[in-house]
C-alpha cells in the first residue's frame, strides 16, 4: 500500500485544515462551517478574511477595526511601483508581474525578519500582502496602457478600492457588490494546487512572502487560475464566428478542441460558486440590456451536461461576470490571485502552527548497474 502510485496526489489525504470544506457529490462548499451562498449574500471580502484567518466572524467593532488596518497597508512603496512600471515596459505578463512584486514587498516589510513560526508576525505579513496585490494589479494595468497610476483610497472596502484604482472612477454600489461577492467566491477552496504549493514551501520554514509568491506561480497555470481568461477567450471566439453557440461547441468537440470551464477535480456536479456567478452573470446582462454572453454560456452549459455529463466550475461564469464589468482579459488570474491570497495565507499559517516538512517520494523507474565508461569510451 504505501508503494501505490498516486499521479497528481489524488485521493491522497496529506494535511487536515479548518478553513474550508468542499463536498464534491453534493455541490456543497463551506468556509469555517458557514456555506458559500450564505457568504456571498451576507458576508463581504472583509469578513471572510477575518473568518478565514480568526476562525470566527467579526463583531461591528471588530469589522470596522480590522478594515481600517486593511485600508492602511494598501499604499505600496515607491521603489515596488518603479519595478511594475519596468515590468510594463517590458510587457511582462500580468501574473509574472504579480508574482516577481510580490516578492519585492518583502524588502519593504518591516516584520521581514521574523521568524516565519511567529504567528503574529506572520499574519501581520500576511494582510499586508493581502490588502496590496489589488494595488499592484492595478498599477500594473494602467501603467501597461499609459496612464497614471491611482493612488488607494481609505474609505472605500476593499472590492470598490480595487475598481477605483483600476478605472479612476469610484464604482457604482451594484459592480461594487458584484466584485467582493466573487472576492468572497474565490477566497479558498480545499488544497487546490496553488495553496498546496504555498503549504509545501511553508513547510520548509521559509517566509509568507516565499510561499504567496509559489502560489501565485502555481495559480498563473491554465489548468489552474488560468482557465477563466480561457473562457472568456473561447466565448468571444464563438462570438466572432457567427455560428449558433450549439453549432460551435459541437464542432469543437468533433475537431477535439477542450471546452473551458467544465470539470473539476473535486466536484462530481455543478459547481455551487458557478451557480451563484451565472446568476450575477445574467442580472449584469440584463442591467446592461444585452444578455447574450450569459445565453451563450447557457446553451453551452446545457449541451455539455447532456452529452458529455460534464458540468461547469467556477471559471466559465467568472468569465462573463468580469467582462461585462469592463476587465481585461488577461487580469482574470490576477483577480482570482487577489480573492485567493486571503485562503493562501489562511492555510500558511495553518502550516506554520502544526509544520511537518512536506517531502513526499517519488518511485525509480530508470535503469540500474549501469557501469560507468571512462571519458575516452563515451
Amino acid at each position: 500500500m504505501a508503494d501505490e502510485l498516486k499521479k497528481g496526489l489524488e485521493g491522497v489525504l496529506v494535511a487536515e485544515s479548518e478553513l474550508s470544506y468542499i463536498d464534491g457529490d453534493a455541490g456543497k462548499l463551506v468556509y469555517r462551517g458557514y456555506t458559500i451562498e450564505d457568504l456571498a449574500r451576507d458576508a463581504s471580502y472583509e469578513e471572510v478574511l477575518y473568518l478565514l484567518w480568526n476562525g470566527r466572524l467579526p463583531n461591528r467593532e471588530e469589522l470596522d477595526a480590522f478594515r481600517d488596518e486593511m485600508a492602511g497597508y494598501r499604499a505600496v512603496d515607491d521603489d515596488v511601483l518603479s519595478l511594475v512600471a519596468d515590468l510594463a515596459d517590458a510587457d511582462e505578463g500580468p501574473m509574472a508581474a504579480l508574482r516577481t512584486a510580490v516578492s519585492e514587498l518583502s524588502a519593504f516589510d518591516e516584520d521581514a525578519d521574523a521568524d516565519p513560526t511567529d504567528r503574529e508576525a506572520t499574519l501581520r505579513k500576511g494582510k499586508r500582502i493581502t490588502a496590496k496585490v489589488p494595488t499592484i494589479v492595478a498599477a500594473f494595468t494602467r501603467l501597461r496602457n499609459g496612464d497614471d497610476v491611482v493612488e488607494p483610497r481609505k474609505d472605500l472596502d476593499h472590492a470598490a478600492n480595487f475598481l477605483y484604482m483600476l478605472n479612476d472612477e469610484e464604482p457604482d454600489d451594484v459592480l461594487a457588490d458584484v466584485f467582493d461577492q466573487a472576492l468572497v467566491l474565490h477566497a479558498d477552496h480545499g488544497l487546490n494546487a496553488s495553496t498546496f504549493s504555498s503549504m509545501v514551501t511553508a513547510s520548509t520554514l521559509a517566509d509568507v512572502h516565499s510561499a504567496v509568491t509559489s502560489a501565485i506561480g502555481t495559480l498563473s497555470g491554465s489548468l489552474h487560475g488560468g482557465a477563466n481568461a480561457n473562457v472568456m477567450r473561447m466565448l468571444k471566439e464563438v462570438d466572432d464566428s457567427d455560428m449558433d453557440p450549439l453549432e460551435w461547441v459541437q464542432n469543437a468537440l468533433e475537431e477535439g478542441k477542450r471546452v473551458a470551464g467544465f470539470g473539476h477535480r473535486v466536484y462530481n456536479v455543478k459547481d455551487p460558486r458557478a451557480k451563484i456567478l451565472g446568476e450575477q452573470s445574467e442580472d449584469l446582462g440584463e442591467a446592461a440590456g444585452d444578455t447574450k454572453w450569459y445565453e451563450m454560456s447557457t446553451t453551452i452549459e446545457e449541451y455539455m451536461a447532456k452529452e458529455k455529463g460534464l458540468a461547469p466550475n467556477v471559471d466559465f461564469y467568472s468569465a462573463s461576470t468580469y467582462y461585462q464589468m469592463g476587465i481585461p482579459i488577461d487580469i482574470y488570474t490576477p483577480i482570482f490571485a487577489m480573492s485567493r491570497v486571503g485562503g493562501w495565507v489562511g492555510h500558511i499559517l495553518e502550516q506554520y502552527d502544526d509544520n511537518r516538512l512536506i517531502r513526499p517520494r517519488a518511485r525509480y523507474v530508470g535503469e540500474e548497474d549501469r557501469e560507468f565508461p571512462g571519458i575516452n569510451d563515451r
